[in-house]
């Protein structure tokens, strides 16, 4: 189960601040779990990579990996531009939100964020076993996509044999913090008034 485990999302500080540099090293290796059987020959947003797996199976979710893989890249752009100001996620949506005006938060890094929800919400329907109340459709989407939840948990275990249990066992020690800091920027938006119509 090494695939998630190996790029932990840090725990949050009290105050629910997410740092930009390791948000953002953590979530350059998502896009992996969306891949199409390949081979990145350059390094991921400065991160190195290697062979990537198609944990999903499907070339359906190609599009998925595409947008989180551009999504990424809008939110590193912004960073990059000034690493001392954009220190948290916050001051990025602040910026944002002054910039952009009233197409905020439907531009920018701010929008890009918004996509991580729909992984957190497919583990957790995992390890749930796969029920979602909340999420029917995008959870009958993503089974009807998905390989078998053997192969897809052999993949996550990055092919080997491990016991079902054992993997989601890791699934939910990944959740743990890759929850937090999904529903703390979710309470950014909250707090910044941010109306969205996103949902997954």
């Amino acid at each position: 189960m090494a695939l998630l485990m190996e790029h932990q999302f840090r725990q949050l500080p009290a105050d629910k601040q997410v740092e930009t540099r390791p948000f953002l090293e953590a979530v350059s290796h998502l896009p992996p779990f969306f891949a199409i059987r390949s081979l990145m020959s350059s390094d991921f947003l400065g991160y190195s990579s290697s062979l990537i797996r198609d944990c999903l199976g499907s070339t359906i979710f190609s599009p998925i990996k595409a947008d989180i893989v551009g999504n990424i890249t809008k939110i590193k752009a912004v960073y990059d531009t000034n690493p001392t100001r954009f220190k948290t996620l916050q001051h990025i949506l602040e910026a944002e939100k002054e910039m952009h005006g009233t197409e905020w938060p439907k531009v920018g890094a701010t929008l890009a964020l918004m996509g991580l929800r729909f992984i957190q919400v497919l583990l957790q329907s995992l390890v749930d076993g796969d029920k979602d109340e909340s999420n029917p459709n995008l959870i009958r989407a993503a089974l009807y996509a998905a390989p078998y939840r053997s192969d897809f948990l052999k993949a996550l275990s990055k092919g080997r044999e491990v016991k079902d249990e054992e993997c989601l066992d890791k699934v939910r020690q990944f959740l743990v913090n890759f929850t937090a800091t999904i529903d703390a920027i979710y309470e950014m938006y909250t707090k910044m008034n941010a109306e969205l119509d996103y949902t997954v």
